[in-house]
């Protein structure tokens, strides 16, 4: 018998409830079984978070991969096992690019929702042959991420050398060979440069040099042959608009992304408020943008930006319209009477013990009663489980 998804969870549905399963249970899985049922598609998202820098540590770029993960799961229904993660010493060079290859490009197909999210130092390295050249500019400086393993050559300063940085125009070519254009990357990095400043950004130091690697120009033209396309071609394309879908930038090409520290746990001053409003809202990048750059501190000069392919301008950020309930934080854990939720769209300014959060679709309740950083401990009432919507 060929039963079509949509009729099957509805089937599924029926049969719950014929097993005498409470009401809640129900109306639990009518919210999720409605994300799963708008689409065969698969959602599939590559998350990299990088802190330990040899040289400048970063603080919040873990916190940024958690929020992201959080949102996608619970509120854009991706499931758990379509989220890869890669952070700190994972974050390879190789891993990266091995990692988008395999999950972004070889894994999905047209119409498939891809999500890939960057949060760690960015820089501007010397490119003695970039496939882009500056307009006006004879610098021959390009931004960069950088991995894990991508350390300042010893001496720097006073002495140059090579790096293992990602390119930009790297990123340009695998946003090129993904085959869905429900494309969306999220950048939380600056390639503005260090800077003594009283707060911390990533930017790692870069310059005239401080050279790319050989292996990333190969990668490049590798890339430029599977894709069929000549410099020529690339550079039309480049400069036409971006490859895929849409990107979100935490600021402008000449501003620094901070690494905030807020309320007892650090994140991106970009990517904290992106993922609060998602949370309650389904919006365009436009949208998101204005409300982002409301919310981080003036005296940080940072101007979130994005780019749009054209056709795309009036599509949600990640492509989907139909999203589980708005929620300020989810259940992650459950042990006897208490339970850990994650904070992800909480005031924590307003947050005190004995806040009480509602059960999304049902009467139960969590209490709470303390925090580290976004993950709070709370005592339940009623029926609480693991991955259950709260609001307050």
């Amino acid at each position: 018998m060929n039963i079509k998804r949509r009729h099957f969870l509805q089937l599924a549905g029926s049969t719950v409830a014929s097993f005498g399963l409470s009401q809640f249970n129900i109306e639990q899985a009518n919210i999720y079984g409605k994300v799963l049922a708008q689409s065969t598609s698969r959602k599939v998202a590559l998350l990299v978070g990088i802190n330990k820098y040899s040289d400048i540590p970063l603080y919040g770029c873990l916190n940024d991969v958690d929020l992201q993960r959080y949102l996608l799961q619970y509120r854009f229904g991706f499931n758990k096992e379509d989220i890869h993660i890669l952070t700190d010493e994972f974050a390879t060079r190789q891993g990266i690019l091995e990692a988008f290859e395999e999950y972004l490009i070889n894994q999905t197909k047209p119409g498939d929702v891809v999500v890939f999210h960057y949060s760690g130092h960015g820089s501007r390295v010397f490119d003695p042959d970039p496939i882009v050249p500056e307009p006006g500019k004879k610098t021959g400086l390009n931004s960069t991420f950088v991995p894990i393993d991508s350390p300042l050559p010893v001496g720097f300063p006073q002495k140059g050398g090579v790096v293992k940085d990602i390119m930009g125009h790297t990123l340009f070519l695998l946003m090129s060979a993904v085959k869905s254009e429900y494309f969306t990357a999220v950048l939380d990095s600056c390639h503005s440069g260090g800077a003594a400043r009283d707060i911390l950004v990533r930017a790692r130091d870069g310059g005239k040099n401080i050279r790319i690697s050989p292996e990333e120009k190969y990668y490049q033209e590798k890339w430029l042959s599977k894709l069929n396309m000549n410099r020529s071609k690339f550079v039309e394309e480049y400069r036409k608009e971006v490859a895929k879908g849409v990107v979100m930038a935490a600021t402008q090409s000449d501003q620094l992304a901070v690494d905030a520290r807020n309320n007892g746990f650090s994140a991106g001053a970009f990517t904290y408020p992106l993922t609060q409003y998602l949370w309650q809202q389904t919006s365009t990048p436009e949208s998101a943008v204005a409300y982002i750059t409301q919310k981080i501190p003036k005296d940080f000069f940072q101007t979130p930006h994005y780019e749009v392919k054209n056709g795309y301008q009036n599509k949600p950020i990640y492509f989907l319209d139909r999203l589980n309930p708005p929620a300020n934080a989810v259940v992650t854990q459950v042990t006897g009477n208490q339970a850990t939720i994650w904070l992800g769209s909480v005031n924590l300014e307003e947050l005190e013990q004995g806040t009480v959060f509602n059960i999304v679709g049902t009467t139960g309740k969590v209490t709470y009663q303390s925090r580290k950083g976004l993950l709070g401990t709370v005592t339940v009432q009623g029926t609480v489980k693991e991955g259950m919507l709260l609001r307050v």
